[in-house]
């Protein structure tokens, strides 16, 4: 039996330093995040456990204070003086906790209303509508006219507005080395705005169960260098058939192109006209880090997707291809020509 209680003691001290060590990285994470709402968020947190380690200690020295000092004694059989009523100890014990909660309250109702506001309107603010999807992240600039997916570019030191929904059920918009997260439900607008101060990729996750491939609905945030972002922009406005068409030139890509057409167009889009789509867009394809948010864009991964989502991401609507291999290196060939 002491065996046993040994043996749980010790796991529960791994457990404990786990916990403890799981923030200790120098990773973007909650713990060490990287915009300034993720900070401001990590000192309310912070303040929460500086209060609450102080009345524990506090609570747990006057405990040992009373437990030693009024212990019965051998031979003491007398009964202890009776206190009670004691106003002076009641006031101090209703007021220091109204204390202590306020100094909680007031930058918590504060950060809330903060972090809550509506940047939309701002014209210093760059606006991006997010768009969940089963189970993959669309993101439009709408004030840019671009449309993009899977990966968000933001520069740095400026105000970023997000606009929320989903197409589908409800999803979780959340960066975490950046800052908190907020729901997307279908048929509602929801904001939130994030301030990115270091230049980095970010991972983005769902945080919100959605389906069987919820854990695998990731999606990158890049955040960049003003002079990078305006690069990006340029770039992402460009109609992507203008080096498309210098690409065909190059190289034997039609066959690509026919394949591409007969069984991706109905879903995907090369320059998307704003609607909604029901599949990613390639836009800028080629130049994405990862396929689907969660392989490295490589060739032989691109073909890998494209062979058999479901196998990959389980769940997600779009369908197995039946192409031969020549023919899945075609078509894998031309949208890595998709810049």
């Amino acid at each position: 039996m002491l065996k046993l209680l040994r043996g749980k003691r010790i796991l529960l001290l791994f457990a404990m330093l786990a916990t403890l060590l799981a923030g200790c990285s120098e990773d973007a994470s909650p713990l060490n995040p990287k915009a300034t709402q993720g900070q401001e968020q990590l000192n309310l947190m912070i303040l929460s456990l500086v209060i609450m380690v102080i009345v524990v200690v506090v609570v747990f020295a006057i405990s040992v204070y009373v437990l030693v000092k009024f212990r019965a004694r051998k031979g003491d059989k007398s009964i202890p003086k009776q206190v009670e009523g004691n106003h002076k100890l009641e006031i101090i014990w209703t007021v220091i906790p109204i204390i202590l909660l306020t100094i909680l309250a007031v930058p918590t109702v504060g950060y809330t209303f903060k972090h809550d506001q509506n940047l939309s309107q701002n014209p210093d603010a760059i606006k991006v509508q997010v768009v969940a999807h089963q189970f993959w992240w669309e993101f439009n600039y709408p004030e840019l006219g671009i449309f993009s997916a899977q990966e968000v570019v933001m520069p740095v030191g400026k105000d970023i507005s997000f606009e929320l929904t989903s197409a589908d059920v409800n999803h979780s918009f959340w960066i975490p080395g950046l800052g908190g997260k907020k729901d997307t439900n279908p048929g509602l607008t929801s904001y939130m705005h994030l301030t990115p101060m270091e230049i980095g990729t970010y991972k983005g996750k769902c945080a919100e169960l959605c389906g069987p491939s919820h854990a695998l609905m990731d999606f990158k945030a890049h955040v960049v260098t003003e002079e990078e972002f305006a690069a990006w922009v340029a770039d992402m406005q460009t109609p992507p058939e203008e080096e498309l068409a210098e690409a065909m030139e190059a190289e034997d890509l039609a066959a690509g192109e026919a394949l591409f057409r007969e069984n991706c167009i109905s879903c995907h889009a090369i320059q998307p006209d704003g609607r909604s789509p029901v599949a990613p867009h390639l836009n800028g394809f080629s130049e994405r880090d990862f396929v689907a948010g969660i392989l490295n864009n490589t060739e032989e991964n691109v073909k890998e997707w494209i062979a058999d989502p479901n196998a990959i991401k389980p769940g997600t609507l779009m369908p197995k291809v039946d192409l031969s291999e020549e023919e899945l290196d075609q078509l894998t060939q031309y949208l890595l020509q998709l810049k």
